[in-house]
């Protein structure tokens, strides 16, 4: 199976769960953004079998720990993960709590002047938000 080596490299067991949460998250053709209650749901619509909100929690930290998802916190009880592990922008629509790619291409240059002794920047995201 191929999502068996994701999750040991991740320090899971490949559990039918656990494939099952694979199979929704990277069996897809296109990128998503999901919170883990969404992930939930996404899960239950495409299988019938019950996985416990703990299970998909774990799995999707230890994913993101290992590099395999990327975590988008919007403000300080909201956070989204994101498939597409590359750096990018976002636009993030208040109303509708959904989060949009922006390519690099749709953002100008940015430039930070402020330097952290010791720190380099690893990368710049922007998140736009938007509301009607």
């Amino acid at each position: 199976m191929k999502y068996i080596e994701k999750l040991r490299n991740s320090g899971l067991r490949p559990t039918k769960q656990r494939l099952q949460i694979c199979e929704v998250l990277f069996d897809t053709q296109k990128t998503f953004h999901f919170t883990i209650n969404e992930l939930d749901q996404k899960i239950k619509n495409k299988t019938n079998n019950k996985i416990s909100l703990a299970t998909i929690y774990n799995t999707v930290h230890a994913f993101e720990k290992k590099g395999y998802l990327k975590q988008i916190p919007i403000n300080s009880n909201q956070t989204y993960f994101d498939t597409n592990i590359t750096d990018h922008h976002h636009f993030y629509d208040l109303k509708y709590g959904k989060l949009i790619d922006l390519e690099n291409s749709d953002v100008g240059p940015i430039n930070i002047k402020r330097k952290i002794d010791g720190k380099k920047i690893k990368s710049i995201e922007v998140l736009v938000k938007l509301e009607d």
